[in-house]
Parts: C-alpha cells; sequence; structure tokens
C-alpha cells in the first residue's frame, strides 16, 4: 500500500518506562468523553473504558521483580489493506477510517449492536452498552457539549478526541489558515498525563515530536525505526498507530506475546 505522507496521520507514542500507572489518563478521557460509569463498578463485563491501564510484570522473583503499566487506547489501526480489522467486518459501515486523519470513526446513529467489531478487534478497544446512561443529578450540566452521549445497544471506543481537532480546524479556518500547530490539537490523555508519558500528533509529520520519537517507515507500513519503539501485536498486520516506547527488553518482547520457543525458533 502506497502511502501519502501529505495526509495527516494522527497517532501516539506512549514511554512505557514513564507511566506511573496512575490512571489519570482514563479518568481524563471519561471526562472529555462523557463516557457513562455505573454506581457499582465491580462487575467489569459491562464496564466502559475508552482507554485502560494494564499492569504486567516480568515474572521474576523478588528483587527481580519488574513492573510495567501499559495504556491502550484504540489503536486506530489501518491494517494491511488501509482498512483496520473493526472497519473491514461492520455491516453498517458505522465506523470507517478517515483517510485525511488516519482516525477510525465511530458514528452511533448507525450502529445497531451487532458487535463484530468487537469480536475483531484483537485489542478489546471496543465497548458495548448494556445500558442507558444514568448520570447523578446535577452531572449533567457538566458533560461535554461537544460529545453526544450514547445510547444503549450501541458501540463506543475512543476517538483521539476528533471533536477537538475540528475545534482546532474551525478555529484555524477563520484565522484564515489550513494547517495546524503540533499544540493545537491534542489529546484529553496527552494533557492529564503528569509523567508527560503521551506524545500525541502527526506521524507523517517529519516536524512533530511523535513522528521523531517514533521514526516511523512509511514504506514498510509504519514500522518503527526506533528500537526502543514497538506495537502491540505487531504480527498481526494491524498497522496501529499507537506506538509504545520502552528501555526494558522484557517489555518490548511483551508486546507481541512472544515466548521463549518463538523467539528462539526466530534466530534458526
Amino acid at each position: 500500500m502506497k502511502v501519502d505522507t501529505k495526509q495527516k496521520k494522527f497517532g501516539m507514542a506512549i514511554d512505557l518506562d514513564k507511566c506511573t500507572g496512575c490512571g489519570s489518563c482514563m479518568v481524563a478521557c471519561m471526562s472529555e468523553n462523557n463516557v457513562p460509569f455505573k454506581k457499582d463498578e465491580t462487575n467489569k463485563l459491562d464496564s466502559i473504558t475508552w482507554i485502560k491501564v494494564y499492569k504486567v510484570t516480568n515474572d521474576k522473583k523478588y528483587p527481580d521483580t519488574d513492573l510495567c503499566y501499559i495504556p491502550r487506547p484504540c489503536m486506530h489501526c489501518d491494517g494491511q489493506h488501509g482498512h483496520a480489522p473493526c472497519v473491514s467486518v461492520c455491516p453498517a459501515v458505522a465506523t470507517d477510517n478517515d483517510k485525511s486523519t488516519g482516525v477510525v470513526s465511530q458514528i452511533y446513529t448507525r450502529c445497531f449492536g451487532c458487535r463484530y467489531c468487537m469480536a475483531a478487534c484483537p485489542y478489546h478497544a471496543r465497548y458495548f452498552n448494556w445500558w442507558d446512561p444514568v448520570w447523578p443529578e446535577g452531572m449533567e450540566k457538566y458533560l461535554s457539549p461537544n460529545v453526544s452521549p450514547r445510547m444503549r445497544g450501541v458501540v463506543e471506543k475512543c476517538s483521539f478526541c476528533f471533536h477537538r481537532y475540528q475545534l482546532a480546524m474551525d478555529k484555524a479556518y477563520v484565522e484564515g489558515r489550513r494547517e495546524l500547530r503540533e499544540d493545537e490539537y491534542q489529546t484529553s490523555c496527552t494533557q492529564a498525563c503528569p509523567a508527560g508519558a503521551i506524545t500525541f500528533g502527526d506521524l507523517n509529520n517529519p516536524k512533530h515530536t511523535v513522528h521523531k520519537m517514533v521514526q516511523p517507515d512509511n514504506k514498510h507500513h509504519g514500522k518503527p525505526k526506533n528500537p526502543k519503539a514497538f506495537r502491540l501485536l505487531e504480527r498481526l498486520g494491524t498497522n496501529a498507530k499507537v506506538y509504545y516506547l520502552s528501555d526494558r527488553k522484557w517489555v518490548r518482547k511483551l508486546g507481541d506475546n512472544q515466548t521463549p520457543n518463538e523467539e528462539s525458533s526466530k534466530k534458526h
């Protein structure tokens, strides 16, 4: 697939060596995008979390134990042929890959809840609304007017806070500009991270920090040239736009779920 580097390709670089697992990104995401919650969140089977922080270990005993926290938003995949796995299976065309930005959208009014996209997503980044959102009294005043609350029976997911991009572009048009500065469009999780672990920007723009960190090779489906960078489940060919960085070798191996046997077979 030939990549048009003139088109925008928004993505993330998450430094796992900086992430402390505090969950600020999760809270900011829920607040920014009107993500519903229940009075009792102990049943995680029907909870909704657009970005979720996982804790993994190197499975070694003390004092060699090492921990790593992995924030997982939607990967906004490109796939092998320019379509994310979820886009390819949706019969209602309720999800699509925006070629001008690289963002995988979710159109709630088209979705009829078949959940094929959830089955196709290898990252479990999509969530089904089993219930209509019920906001505590008075809280409806604090909902974001830029993001529509979702109804029962539809699937939702991380949108890279796309409404912020639209607002930034509207402002740019008024000012007679057609391009945004790097800091004009940032996701809520990026801004909320106290450790500065999340970097967001245009992967196709060499001037953007995220491009410099990852060094994506567009001739090879965006594979990172930076040896410390990797993508989750790279072997599946989803061509995700969320990259992770770590100095720890075991973390990078775990990102692709490589077992010791598979690693040794590659050497031979």
